[in-house]
């Protein structure tokens, strides 16, 4: 049986009234949900809370629920606009906290954090510090969009279904997004590599 078969069929146990079976998911998905809040509300007090909404929301919207996507699919929708309604209810207000997290995080995906010398650390940081600003600064789907592929390793499918976009869409504001960050990037590295 698939992980989507798997959860499909926990899902039709809560819609035939087997509601502790809801528990079930919440543990397979929380901390997913809670990394993926987390690149959206950068206050972890806050994060959690967006999370517990997430999960109400779902668990209230289950009997709709038909399997047309993947159960993760549908919660990660019901998560980034639920992070987005609260963004907009705080006026959007973003606090410091984990964007350095997503900027490391980045990174690491990137393998730049892969040699321990003070001056690679020091690029690294730099380069940690620039990634971080400027995913901060991308428009919400940019933002989003990036996150989804990078750091949650979503298909471009699974994305445009989250995001409820074609998947033309989707490529189109990942490729904008990493052609961002790489403008921020080219001249910390063509300074660096002519040092060298």
């Amino acid at each position: 049986m698939s992980e989507r078969d798997n959860d499909h069929a926990l899902v039709k146990r809560v819609q035939a009234g087997e509601k502790a079976v809801f528990d079930l998911l919440v543990l397979k998905y929380q901390h997913k949900i809670a990394n993926l809040v987390s690149r959206l509300v950068h206050d972890h007090s806050e994060v959690q809370d967006v999370t517990q909404e997430t999960f109400i929301k779902a668990y209230r919207a289950l009997p709709n629920f038909r399997g047309d996507s993947a159960f993760y699919t549908w919660i990660y929708r019901i998560a980034i606009n639920t992070a987005k309604n609260h963004l907009a209810s705080m006026s959007r207000r973003i606090t410091d906290g984990t964007d350095t997290a997503e900027a490391e995080q980045y990174v690491t995906a990137t393998a730049l954090h892969d040699v321990a010398d003070p001056a690679r650390e020091m690029m690294t940081d730099q380069i940690a510090m620039v990634v971080e600003q400027t995913i901060g600064a991308l428009p919400d789907e940019l933002k989003t969009a990036i996150t989804l592929r990078e750091l949650q390793g979503m298909s471009y499918e699974e994305i445009a279904q989250v995001m409820d976009c074609p998947i033309g869409t989707v490529r189109s504001r990942i490729f904008r997004a990493r052609d961002a960050i790489d403008q921020k990037l080219r001249p910390l590295i063509d300074e660096t590599g002519t040092e060298e």
